[in-house]
């Protein structure tokens, strides 16, 4: 069958669901106080991680270390996330998603500010191991709690967090850019981790008084589906066996598999242009630094943008139409970037990456948590780390051999590969 034929039929099938037909999906439901609490986590998990990356150059030169050795303590920030991640998904199908939601965005706001006070490689690489931990702990946590809510409000508003998420980036990066020349290095994190501590007492105490929303089990139909999408996966009523019996978990857990997998293939781009944008523009398209440094903008922007039409464009388009034209689109910015021979091309090639990947991993973990709960979103936030620690290093290793520009191009088929692997999915 023709792809765009596929397309058609999964779309189909989504709004004509019984979930569809019997709630409707026309009309975005109000901003109520624990979608706004958590969508104020999401964002200052953002903002501390801009703050953190902003002052790496001043951290490396604190503790003298070679590229080498930086890298390595870097790497410490995903050992301590992937390894925190199953955990937490544990965590919080015991003691619910909400409270660890609150334990992990304060134990990252907490080591926020101790690379400022390392002096050593290995010292460093021991606080990065912790705030790792709080970063990794916080998404799982947060994603799930997310999953929760979005069953709860009938609504694919997943995006949404996410669009918090990459707005407290953006503004992380523009205040700590802002005041680097004013504010030292541990000045800078100490504050930004009072300000982390704030959000989390004040977002916390709203979010833990709501009503909770309904735990997505793995294999259980829910009360409420995550989206139109949902009425065929393995968690709704649709997938059920006879007399009421719960879709085997095997299936759901290939499901998730194969949308950590779509996780990954995104995180892959994301993780290589955020550390690769910049050079590429500079040394390849003959870009100044200012001008460079407006394109990452330019790319962040336009991701932003992405997440905050999400909502809408899930509920017009569906959310697998909506993974496979993004998918596309990030493949043929990704290509016209990494080739253009102007500037103004390459700009806006990564426009179309910011757009194109947008939605990709926020649907993805969302669907992921409607079929295996906290643990589904566990396994499919790992993968996806495992996406962004392995883009940037790949990326450097090809351009060594074949230069930056088709080193790039990786990024665009791993994209196409974040387009088909949803089709794969929704299909099982």
């Amino acid at each position: 069958m023709p792809l765009r034929n596929k397309i058609r039929a999964h779309d189909r099938t989504d709004r004509s669901s019984p979930q569809s037909r019997s709630t409707g999906v026309a009309s975005d439901t109000p901003w109520g106080a624990a979608r706004l609490a958590l969508t104020a986590f999401f964002a200052v998990d953002g903002f501390l991680f801009a703050a953190w990356v902003i002052r790496i150059p001043d951290i490396r030169s604190q503790v003298s270390a070679s590229h080498s050795a930086l890298g390595l303590a870097l790497l410490c920030v995903s050992a301590g996330a992937v390894a925190t991640m199953p955990l937490v998904g544990r965590l919080c199908l015991r003691y619910g998603s909400r409270p660890v939601t609150v334990g992990s965005l304060a134990v990252l706001s907490l080591a926020v500010p101790l690379p400022a006070h390392a002096h050593s490689v290995a010292a460093l690489g021991g606080v990065l191991l912790l705030f790792g931990a709080g970063y990794g702990g916080a998404n799982v946590a947060m994603n799930s709690a997310a999953v929760d809510l979005v069953a709860q409000l009938r609504r694919p508003v997943m995006p949404s967090f996410h669009a918090g998420y990459s707005l407290g980036g953006l503004i992380g990066a523009g205040v700590g850019g802002l005041l680097a020349g004013t504010l030292t290095t541990a000045w800078a994190l100490a504050l930004s981790g009072l300000l982390g501590l704030a959000v989390t007492v004040g977002a916390g105490v709203v979010l833990l008084r709501g009503p909770a929303a309904p735990l997505v089990a793995p294999g259980r139909p829910t009360a409420a589906t995550t989206s139109p999408e949902s009425a065929t996966s393995p968690t709704s009523p649709s997938s059920t066996g006879t007399a009421g019996r719960p879709a085997r978990i095997p299936h759901a857990r290939l499901l998730v598999l194969l949308l950590g997998l779509t996780a990954l293939c995104c995180a892959y781009g994301e993780g290589a242009i955020a550390d690769w944008t910049t050079l590429h523009l500079t040394d390849d398209v003959h870009a100044g630094a200012g001008t460079a440094a407006a394109g990452y903008a330019a790319y962040a922007f336009a991701m932003t943008s992405g997440r905050v039409a999400g909502t809408w464009l899930s509920i017009r388009l569906g959310q697998t139409r909506v993974m496979v034209l993004g998918g596309l689109t990030a493949a043929a910015g990704m290509l016209l970037a990494a080739l253009a021979p102007s500037v103004p091309l390459a700009l806006t090639g990564f426009v179309l990456v910011g757009l194109g990947l947008a939605n990709i991993f926020p649907l993805a973990i969302a669907r992921a948590g409607a079929a295996g709960g906290p643990q589904g979103v566990a396994l499919a936030s790992t993968l996806g780390y495992g996406g962004m620690l392995i883009g940037p290093p790949v990326i450097g290793f090809l351009a060594d051999g074949v230069g930056l520009p088709l080193a790039l191009t990786t990024v665009a088929f791993a994209a196409v590969l974040a387009a088909l692997l949803p089709l794969t999915a929704r299909t099982r």
